[in-house]
């Protein structure tokens, strides 16, 4: 990506997808971005189709992030191991349990906001997180004020989506949240509410909410 750009100038998302095989080029441009780059998105009408598509070019050299050099560093089999041990192997959102090729390492502070450590990493900076719950935190804090303009990273470390057991927020609003998964033999107890619900013709959310109320 950064080869083409320096070439052309700019590279679409239709290049991303048709010339380098990118299935979701939001996230090449996010790598980009994470290695220090600023990358500026703007619109141009794709040849092919007409239509008007989302294109990136550098940003302001100025806002260049020389300690992120490099971008991510990846981690080792023995650190996932050692966060298994430390947290179980479950997601720490839903709390579901997973085999550990389904749980992926993720900071509880977003890299954008505080970057990666350069010496030993600290396993209480981390968390394992289902692929669901992970998607699910990358769209919350990407669209949070902390993530596009404040970058502080004791607000992230008192949100939900980094320490879910004791938060204060919810990408910086004033929301309670609670992740619940009814797994095995429990899925019969889940079964029962959603008939209770559907009887009642209230979602979900709403019917626990209700029962809680009544307690």
């Amino acid at each position: 990506m950064i080869t083409h750009i320096l070439k052309h100038g700019y590279i679409t998302t239709d290049e991303l997808k048709t010339v380098y095989g990118y299935d979701h080029p939001p996230r090449a441009a996010r790598d980009v971005r994470e290695a220090g780059i600023p990358l500026e998105t703007f619109k141009v009408v794709s040849p092919t189709t007409g239509r008007q598509v989302a294109a990136y070019r550098f940003g302001d050299p100025s806002k260049i992030r020389d300690d992120r050099a490099g971008g991510r560093r990846t981690f080792s089999k023995q650190f996932k191991l050692e966060l298994i041990e430390k947290q179980g192997s479950r997601c720490a959102i839903c709390l579901g349990n997973y085999e550990e090729r389904y749980l992926q390492i993720d900071h509880r502070v977003p890299y954008e906001v505080v970057g990666d450590s350069t010496g030993e990493r600290t396993i209480n900076e981390y968390m394992l997180l289902c692929g669901a719950c992970n998607r699910a935190k990358s769209w919350s804090c990407e669209h949070c004020p902390n993530w596009l303009e404040i970058r502080s990273p004791d607000i992230c470390r008192a949100c939900y989506w980094a320490i879910p057991e004791s938060f204060e927020h919810v990408a910086m609003k004033n929301i309670r949240r609670l992740d619940v998964e009814w797994a095995g033999d429990e899925t019969v107890d889940y079964d029962k509410l959603k008939e209770r619900a559907d009887l009642y013709d209230v979602q979900m959310p709403d019917y626990v909410k209700s029962l809680l109320k009544s307690l």
